[in-house]
């Protein structure tokens, strides 16, 4: 679904390349007709707003959102697991999840970063696709709530993205991101509080249930709070691509 490949490049750093392209963006958007009106408008609304402003704003305006807000970050397991030992389990399980789709990521980006999956859900068949979107449905959802009370037009890809997937929110995983800290990114103090580290638990009890599990939802649904201490992504990175197996769906 290139739909999704789409997305997935609105979400990476704005770069020269990303802002050229808004043309053909917006092409592949409108020709693939899987996004309803009103979300679509939004969506081509961002990519606009992209190609037609000052690119270091954008970037500016990138790392000040998804780098520097915890509550905003663009990893999924950053609104899953915590400081606990689950975190490691799972982002090995993700990786499993991939190369079992015969897809291995080509640089060092972390498994659970955002536009990664959806570049790789966008390889999947439609119904796999949306079926693996929908599972962290909750955790779009509060970023699209947390963005839109920025006036952020980013809002716009996480509402295409709960919009796609037509999965039914877990309400009460929900109502728990709801409840978190969403600090500004020009609140210091309170961005300091909010990645402070966490104690770490071992031992006895501490999710054992949950080690060894190979399922992406079994890991996606458990989201019930943002989780402080993974290091924010560099602004400048590159953009995370697969190898495949087998030659892969044509691009964007």
């Amino acid at each position: 679904m290139k739909t999704l490949k789409v997305l997935s490049a609105l979400l990476t750093y704005p770069t020269p390349e990303l802002l050229a392209a808004s043309r053909e963006l917006k092409a592949v958007l409108r020709s693939e007709g899987v996004l309803k009106r009103q979300v679509l408008d939004d969506v081509l609304g961002l990519i606009e707003a992209l190609g037609e402003g000052d690119l270091f704003d954008a970037q500016e305006r990138y790392i000040l959102l998804f780098d520097r807000t915890r509550s905003l970050s663009l990893h999924l397991f950053e609104h899953v697991h915590g400081e606990s030992r689950d975190r490691g389990q799972a982002m090995v399980d993700l990786i499993k999840v991939y190369e079992d789709g015969g897809f291995t990521p080509t640089i060092s980006e972390l498994p659970d970063f955002l536009p990664l999956f959806l570049e790789y859900a966008a390889l999947q068949t439609p119904e796999a696709a949306l079926e693996l979107v929908g599972q962290p449905g909750h955790v779009f959802a509060a970023l699209a709530e947390r963005l839109g009370k920025r006036g952020s037009p980013y809002r716009a890809v996480f509402a295409a993205l709960v919009a796609l997937s037509k999965a039914k929110l877990d309400e009460a995983a929900l109502a728990a991101l709801r409840a978190e800290p969403d600090p500004e990114p020009d609140d210091l103090e309170a961005l300091d509080a909010a990645w402070a580290e966490e104690e770490v638990t071992f031992g006895p009890g501490a999710a054992a249930d949950d080690c060894g599990k190979d399922v992406l939802a079994a890991k996606l649904r458990q989201a019930r709070r943002p989780a402080p201490g993974l290091e924010p992504v560099p602004g400048a990175g590159p953009r995370t691509n697969f190898t495949h197996s087998t030659p892969a769906q044509p691009g964007v």
